[in-house]
């Protein structure tokens, strides 16, 4: 039995970064938005924590940017790769048309907080956390809402609108039977900590040797560190034994020797799945999924959490009218889907090309000298920049739309209805102004003819 109904506008179904991003957006041009999250609270280690230039350039047309960056963060202004003991620039952000010029870390439970506090004021918004989303509700063929459970009871949220921002395991995209395209990915991913020491790189690193490769995050005190392996290997791996993954940790990086002994045990070191996929349509009546929902990403550039940001920003800009005027349409669903897929699949084509690319490293599990080709593509004049510009800003920015879409023609017609009012009243005060002069001239002239005197007109 439904223990609590809720109704509101929108509901939004996860509250990571697009589900609270949309969820503060939407909240600040007065729509009524639920937040539904499963957990108590947002701290998950080993998540997206790149905020990129152009979700900075998003903080700023908010207004958020200079708070946000009194925050514990690092700044990573250039990507590189050791390959084979040879050092290469990757990207270059320091030349990015962008507010910031460079990426920031930050832990993304700092990062959801933050925007959870900022959309709590917003007396529109509502954050539900530990309600987890179980079922669509229908009414016939359109989505009129959500199930969810919290401390046992069920809770029902209707809403105009129910947005999938639950991730690449989404309870909303499978309770509305979207297909999902899945492509190959042939990494996955083991995360886990290592300390950081004084005179290491300050940099986003990745080191790839021995058919291995290693992705170092400086966290000031700590790197967030990822061995990438092949996929479905994890089970053998973990079979070899603690003792040999420090191993294969110190083959690619020598340099980490005196504190791999700090991974004592499994636990400490958690498997990500590598997916790339995305949904073929993204809405049905009444539903729209965007974020990792809608298409995962692999984190080759960690730019997942900041197309998510984007997806967000684009759905706001284009629902937020339709939703306050009462009349939104799955033509506006389309719209924003419409919006997103071409970034979308030309980022997901390049996480593809990098991805074979560390396939082929697999296959020589001996020392890699790096290919004269790279060691020539680095002397192209602003490789480096292009690159930067790739990976921090992207395909299609979105930016924060200021102004209602259905005020631009009123706002037209207003302004040449106030040019009409301005060129009339100027008309208007120089045709007096020239009438009360010719009165004055004629009146002159009058006189003189009566007075028998000369006329000057």
């Amino acid at each position: 039995m439904t223990s609590a109904v809720l109704e509101t506008s929108v509901c939004v179904v996860g509250g990571g970064p697009a589900g609270m991003m949309l969820g503060y957006l939407l909240a600040r041009k007065g729509v009524e938005v639920v937040v539904l999250e499963k957990h108590e609270d947002f701290f998950r280690d080993f998540r997206g924590d790149t905020v990129h230039p152009s979700t900075l350039d998003v903080l700023k047309e908010l207004g958020l940017l200079e708070e946000f960056l009194k925050l514990p963060h690092q700044q990573i202004e250039s990507l590189g790769v050791v390959i084979g003991g040879s050092l290469f620039e990757v990207a270059d952000f320091s030349h990015l048309p962008t507010s910031c010029k460079f990426v920031a870390l930050m832990p993304q439970w700092d990062f959801l907080n933050f925007l959870s506090d900022h959309a709590k004021k917003f007396p529109s918004f509502q954050l539900l956390m530990g309600h987890e989303a179980v079922d669509l509700v229908r009414d016939g063929e359109r989505t009129v809402g959500v199930a969810a459970r919290h401390d046992g009871g069920d809770v029902e949220v209707r809403a105009d609108l129910v947005v999938g921002c639950d991730g690449r395991h989404s309870v909303t995209r499978r309770a509305a039977g979207l297909e999902v395209i899945e492509h190959g990915v042939p990494i996955d991913v083991l995360w886990f900590r290592l300390s950081r020491r004084q005179g290491d790189p300050a940099q986003v690193l990745g080191n790839l040797n021995y058919g291995r490769a290693l992705i170092l995050i400086d966290r000031s005190d700590y790197f967030q560190a990822g061995l990438i392996i092949p996929k479905g290997s994890y089970d053998s791996v973990k079979a070899r034994g603690i003792e040999a993954f420090q191993g294969d940790i110190i083959q690619v990086a020598p340099w980490l020797r005196d504190r791999v002994n700090e991974l004592r045990d499994w636990d400490q070191i958690k498997i990500l799945t590598v997916q790339i996929n995305r949904l073929r349509r993204w809405h049905r009546p009444g539903l729209l999924c965007i974020g990792d929902a809608a298409h995962a990403m692999s984190p080759a550039g960690g730019v997942g959490i900041n197309l998510a940001i984007q997806d967000a920003v684009a759905a706001a800009n284009l629902l937020a009218v339709p939703l306050q005027e009462g009349n939104l349409s799955e033509a506006d669903l389309a719209a924003v889907e419409r919006r997103r897929t071409f970034p979308t699949r030309a980022t997901q084509a390049m996480q593809v090309v990098a991805h074979r690319g560390m396939a082929h490293a697999f296959e020589n599990p001996g020392p890699i000298h790096a290919p004269w080709q790279l060691k020539a593509a680095q002397r192209i004049p602003g490789i480096h920049s292009v690159l930067g510009y790739a990976v921090g800003v992207g395909v299609r920015p979105e930016h924060v739309r200021k102004e209602k879409r259905t005020n631009r023609r009123v706002a037209c017609l207003v302004g040449l209805a106030g040019a009409a009012v301005c060129i009339a009243g100027t008309a208007a005060v120089f045709g007096w102004a020239a009438w009360k002069v010719l009165s004055k001239v004629t009146d002159a002239r009058d006189a003189r003819r009566a007075s028998g005197g000369p006329a000057f007109i």
